[in-house]
């Protein structure tokens, strides 16, 4: 696909987004010139003043919104090791905070949090290793009371990789970039000589020379305190000079009390937290918080208004009816077609809308240590199998588009390159001769930037079967030569077994995805030869798959995500690591793939023109060797009465904090427009 393909589409979708609610119907093209009779096509219609539409709004409590979320939550509240998706990342960024660092997306980098660091310094050594010292305010506090010092912040870290985590079922973090972060994971130390206790709101932090230049350098920080009071009673964090270790009764016993209690455990029942919030109840559906009173305000002093949110599931076929009835009072994150068309009539009735590019994708993954789509012809063969389009429009309709890498709309690095966001560079006045040919230089790097060496894989089965036979797919059922006209499956002996091409692919239950790739995908890969049955299952299940919790019983998986703040695809596409946990889910093993990503992140911060260009060369390899065949990134809608001020979403990425700042009130205030700005982008958590 050409960029300007790519811009033009992006550019009609943008525009779509801009018309009056009425227009944005895609099944609403009957009127054309040709329809309006002749005269008045010439003189038009009568000209009278419009009347204000009458509308009447539900009655609402200013003290409560009620936000509806495609999403289910699953509680995961406290962190994201064991399991994940975009509906309880909103809620961890609703209860905890305090971060060391924050995502300034003006500058485009990230800078230490002013409100949580009254000073952070940094000083490099002969080794390459640079140590951060970090010093906190005094007046940080947990919703109980009960002061933050440096010690919440190390257990943070210290829970983040504990051996105990695993032995529960969970996912370590990767902090690797921490110095004595892997001696500490392989056991061969009993502290992380990387992290120092200085004092009691004093600590330090030496990163890895082999992890510099690193283009999200303070990212490496992020970091919101833990109450260790209340997830390790008892305990204690000791320096004894060789670095940090958590002292006192902390094993796997008191982890599943404290933590992994279904009814009290703080992984799904956090008391103590740092956010603005202040989780309430949660009954394994809707989750209820109220204001934090304690909670000083976030970077810019916002401290919240609305005094009681909840939180539940909002389903695509009534979420509408529940808006227009008051059940709702925020629709987050609305991306199917039917449903956004149906809300977007609301708008000019007393509803307001914002919309805001997608940093995710939806995609289908690779078991790659599978005998099947361990092969790259395979996958590729599959992809060109896929009528990605048609499964793009069926789903998200005009609100979204085809994507072909590992990226999403909304990400700055997509916006550049595709020519829909201004390069960051600026014509010298009055330049010198060598300042005018560095400029033109940079410039002509900049207008070279391009997706056209990505693969486009459209159907095309014959290109499919040549992979597969090529390959050695070539055998039927009984290992004879497979004929089209009377197999169905194609077959390749493989260590001396017979294997056939007869696939199972995991979704999220009661995702309507399953008629649509009955219709896009299953009839051209029975004409390649390959078989595919799709297994619905709970999004619990398809996370625990994914994340390789339980045995992977599945070829491929339906799944879509949205980037963490740091993206570093490198964590997830790295080789295997003798016997440390694991975070490439996908198990590919493709040393081009993680070179590529590692030099991405190794670029040094501020240089957003190598940073796009390794980028792209990453995505090229990415669409090579398919760990996952990208499908869709698109809009996002918020829905909401007018009576819902100052939420400014697109500008704050998630509804949990734009929600801060915002307000209930009887004035019906005109909505700023919303332009489509830089968002936080990195790697993982999952919706359905």
């Amino acid at each position: 696909m050409k960029k300007n393909a790519i811009i033009l589409a992006l550019l009609l979708l943008l525009a779509l987004l801009s018309l009056p609610a009425a227009a944005q119907d895609p099944a609403d093209t009957e009127m054309i010139p040709s329809d309006i009779p002749e005269e008045e096509a010439e003189t038009g219609p009568e000209t009278f003043e419009e009347e204000e539409p009458e509308f009447t709004l539900p009655e609402y409590s200013y003290d409560e919104l009620i936000v509806g979320n495609p999403t289910h939550l699953e509680g995961n509240f406290y962190t994201d090791m064991w399991g994940d998706n975009t509906a309880d990342l909103d809620v961890r960024i609703l209860i905890h905070g305090y971060n060391l660092v924050t995502w300034d997306g003006e500058e485009g980098l990230f800078i230490y949090d002013s409100s949580v660091c009254n000073g952070l310094a940094e000083k490099d050594k002969d080794t390459g290793d640079r140590t951060y010292y970090i010093s906190l305010y005094s007046d940080l506090y947990y919703s109980d009371g009960t002061p933050i010092t440096a010690e919440d912040y190390i257990f943070t870290f210290l829970m983040s990789i504990a051996p105990e985590v695993r032995e529960l079922g969970g996912k370590p973090l990767r902090l690797d970039h921490i110095r004595g972060v892997s001696e500490y994971l392989s056991g061969a130390s009993k502290t992380v000589s990387g992290i120092r206790l200085t004092g009691e709101r004093q600590f330090s932090i030496t990163i890895r020379g082999e992890y510099l230049p690193f283009f999200y350098e303070l990212g490496l920080l992020y970091c919101t305190p833990s109450p260790m009071h209340v997830i390790a009673p008892g305990c204690t964090i000791r320096d004894d000079g060789d670095g940090v270790y958590i002292d006192g009764p902390f094993d796997a016993a008191l982890l599943k009390q404290t933590v992994l209690d279904p009814e009290t455990g703080y992984l799904s029942h956090p008391s103590a937290v740092s956010g603005p919030y202040v989780l309430t109840s949660y009954d394994g559906t809707t989750a209820e918080f109220e204001i934090n009173p304690y909670y000083k305000g976030d970077t810019e002093g916002y401290k919240p208004a609305i005094q009681k949110l909840v939180y539940t599931v909002a389903e695509n076929e009534t979420m509408v009816d529940k808006l227009r009835s008051g059940e709702f009072g925020l629709l987050n994150k609305v991306t199917r077609a039917d449903a956004v068309t149906e809300a977007v009539q609301l708008i000019g009735s007393g509803y307001g809308m914002s919309n805001y590019p997608r940093i995710g994708l939806t995609f289908l993954s690779f078991a790659t240590e599978k005998p099947t789509v361990g092969s790259q012809s395979v996958r590729q063969a599959i992809a060109y199998s896929l009528d990605k389009d048609g499964t793009v429009y069926d789903y998200v309709g005009n609100y979204g588009l085809r994507v072909d890498g590992f990226y999403g709309l909304g990400q700055w690095m997509y916006q550049i390159v595709n020519g829909t966001m201004a390069y960051p560079i600026e014509e010298p006045e009055n330049p010198t001769a060598a300042e005018k040919r560095e400029y033109d230089q940079k410039l002509a790097r900049w207008e070279a930037l391009s997706m056209d060496g990505l693969h486009y894989y459209d159907p095309n089965t014959d290109e499919a079967v040549r992979l597969l036979t090529e390959d050695g797919w070539t055998l039927n059922r009984d290992g004879e030569a497979f004929d089209p006209e009377t197999d169905d499956i194609r077959c390749k002996v493989i260590d001396g077994v017979l294997v056939p091409l007869d696939l199972t692919l995991v979704y999220p239950a009661g995702n309507r995805i399953a008629g649509i790739l009955e219709e896009h995908f299953l009839p051209l890969l029975r004409e390649a030869g390959i078989h595919l049955t799709l297994v619905p299952k709970s999004m619990e299940e398809v996370l625990d798959l994914f994340y390789r919790r339980t045995e992977r019983d599945y070829d491929m998986i339906y799944l879509g995500t949205n980037f963490d703040i740091v993206f570093d695809p490198s964590a997830h596409f790295i080789p295997g690591e003798n016997g440390l946990p694991t975070w490439n889910y996908t198990e590919m093993a493709d040393e081009e793939l993680y070179r590529l990503a590692v030099e991405l992140r190794r670029t040094e911060p501020g240089d957003t023109l190598e940073y796009c260009e390794r980028w792209i060369k990453f995505q090229e390899r990415f669409s090579e060797v398919l760990p996952m065949i990208p499908i869709y990134s698109n809009i996002y809608f918020d829905f909401y009465p007018q009576i819902l001020q100052d939420y400014f979403i697109s500008s704050e990425v998630t509804w949990t904090r734009a929600i801060v700042p915002a307000f209930l009130g009887d004035i019906v205030q005109e909505q700023p427009d919303e332009e489509f700005d830089e968002f936080d982008d990195g790697f993982l958590e999952f919706e359905e």
